[in-house]
């Protein structure tokens, strides 16, 4: 089973790129982000052609995030309780006895914006759904997915040590991250490689994706029964690049994990 997630900064422009992934990967459920389309214009009908189910929470020309999958989804939640504020950002569904949750955290902008506050606010509501969670004894696996916008520690950053209490990398940021762990969740790509970097974000100027000047923002957090079948979580760099057929990429990689 492949588990996967990818911000494709708007479907229309990636549609075609995001039909060749499905095609060569295939996999089994696919959280997306930055959908930037309302659910009347989402394009169901070439999902399907790919042979996928898609749920979603969209709206006009910012965030929006979906689940794909092979079996039909079972649409659990529109909105993050306490955080529906901040726009479409969080939906949830029940796929292959797995309940998956596809997020997509508020930039926050910079320190001084006024987004930063509404990031930490929707990412302590979100701390707060999966602590809720565990305390209620659920034995229903979790899959939470998404772009985080985080770095969780320095090894995640191309600034290391040096980016330190810049946007992205605020205690305050990590420590309501670490909530998820706290909560149980497990970081499937950093318990698989602890010491290894795993830049899933690169911006589309200066050649930073050539340079491997990256951030890992993109992110699968699982419960304890999904972790111990892992065999492998890796950044899927291909397709960061243009397509054969020139489809234009994103400026994010999926992340994929393999279970057994």
């Amino acid at each position: 089973m492949l588990l996967a997630t990818w911000n494709v900064n708007g479907i229309r422009a990636r549609s075609q790129r995001l039909a060749e992934w499905l095609a060569e990967r295939q996999p089994d459920i696919v959280c997306l982000q930055e959908l930037k389309i309302v659910e009347t214009d989402f394009p169901h009908l070439e999902v399907r052609a790919s042979g996928y189910h898609a749920v979603l929470s969209g709206q006009p020309s910012w965030n929006g995030v979906a689940i794909l999958a092979k079996e039909r989804p079972e649409m659990l939640m529109r909105e993050l309780p306490g955080a529906g504020e901040a726009g479409a950002r969080f939906v949830v569904a029940k796929v292959h006895g797995i309940e998956v949750a596809s997020v997509y955290i508020p930039n926050g902008k910079t320190l001084a914006h006024a987004d930063y506050k509404v990031k930490l606010g929707w990412l302590e509501s979100l701390a707060l759904h999966v602590e809720e969670r565990a305390r209620s004894g659920s034995d229903v696996p979790l899959l939470v997915a998404g772009d985080f916008n985080v770095c969780p520690t320095d090894l995640d950053s191309y600034g290391g040590a040096r980016f330190k209490g810049h946007i992205f990398h605020t205690d305050a940021e990590r420590v309501l991250i670490a909530r998820l762990g706290g909560a149980g969740l497990i970081d499937l790509y950093r318990s698989k490689y602890p010491d290894t970097i795993g830049f899933s974000w690169w911006d589309y100027r200066a050649g930073s994706f050539h340079k491997n000047e990256g951030m890992r923002l993109d992110m699968l957090f699982a419960s304890p029964s999904l972790a111990a079948r892992v065999k492998d979580v890796f950044v899927d760099r291909d397709y960061r690049k243009k397509g054969k057929t020139g489809a234009v990429p994103s400026d994010h990689a999926p992340v994929i994990a393999v279970l057994e």
